[in-house]
């Protein structure tokens, strides 16, 4: 399991416990509880380790409620996704607020007119920023593999319209917390004209899909869209 996943889990997973144990009078600090479980894990296999807290994490994801943040942060923290769409390279960017989606950006993978990402970039921030005019725009920042932070600026100018305005809308119930399943239902049931776009929201819909515990990917076959994780 990577690091960075693991200790996401572990913090959520952690937390859960810290809200459980203070309705009971528990009370240990987040570090000690933290600690303790760490040392719990330690003392099993790390296969089984891993497995226990993926487990364990798939519970708190499955019966804990996001709250509402209707006022956006500047910055949040952001998964990229890669798929294909008609033989086209896209990348989608996945805004997390308290590791649940937030938001979503999807574009071509360009030379010219989209987003280039080395394929080691697998993480990142969406900053929203405030143009000197008054325009709102969305930048992604990345580390490189040397520490060194680089900004990607606009993502809303490198997107083709259309779709940006359907990730628009995917990306307001995802704010408003609607559960995931349901917002996967919601972007599978898009009546689309435009075949390309059909692919796209199935590419979209598998963006989705790694947040909901233990949901099962079964239209990559019949889309004709492929992940790129491998890849990464």
């Amino acid at each position: 399991m990577e690091s960075e996943a693991r200790k996401d889990m572990l913090q959520r997973v952690t937390a859960e416990l810290m809200a459980a144990g203070s309705r009971q009078g528990n009370e240990m600090t987040q570090e000690q509880l933290m600690a303790l479980v760490e040392k719990s894990l330690s003392s099993l296999p790390a296969e089984e380790a891993d497995m226990l807290l993926s487990l364990a994490n798939q519970m708190v994801m499955k019966n804990r409620r996001p709250d509402v943040t209707e006022v956006r942060p500047q910055a949040l923290e952001c998964d990229v996704v890669r798929f294909q769409n008609n033989k086209e390279k896209w990348v989608a960017f996945v805004g997390l607020l308290d590791g649940y989606p937030y938001e979503i950006f999807t574009g071509l993978q360009d030379d010219e007119e989209g987003i280039v990402l080395p394929k080691t970039v697998t993480s990142g921030k969406i900053i929203k920023q405030v143009n000197p005019d008054g325009t709102k725009r969305y930048d992604f920042q990345f580390e490189n593999k040397r520490g060194y932070k680089t900004t990607v600026e606009g993502l809303s100018e490198k997107f083709n319209k259309e779709y940006w305005n359907y990730a628009k809308l995917i990306s307001g119930v995802l704010r408003y917390r609607m559960p995931l399943e349901h917002v996967i239902r919601l972007v599978g049931s898009l009546s689309l004209n435009d075949e390309s776009i059909n692919t796209w929201k199935v590419g979209v819909e598998r963006a989705l899909k790694k947040y909901v515990p233990g949901a099962h990917d079964d239209s990559a076959d019949a889309a004709g869209t492929q992940a790129e994780s491998a890849e990464v």
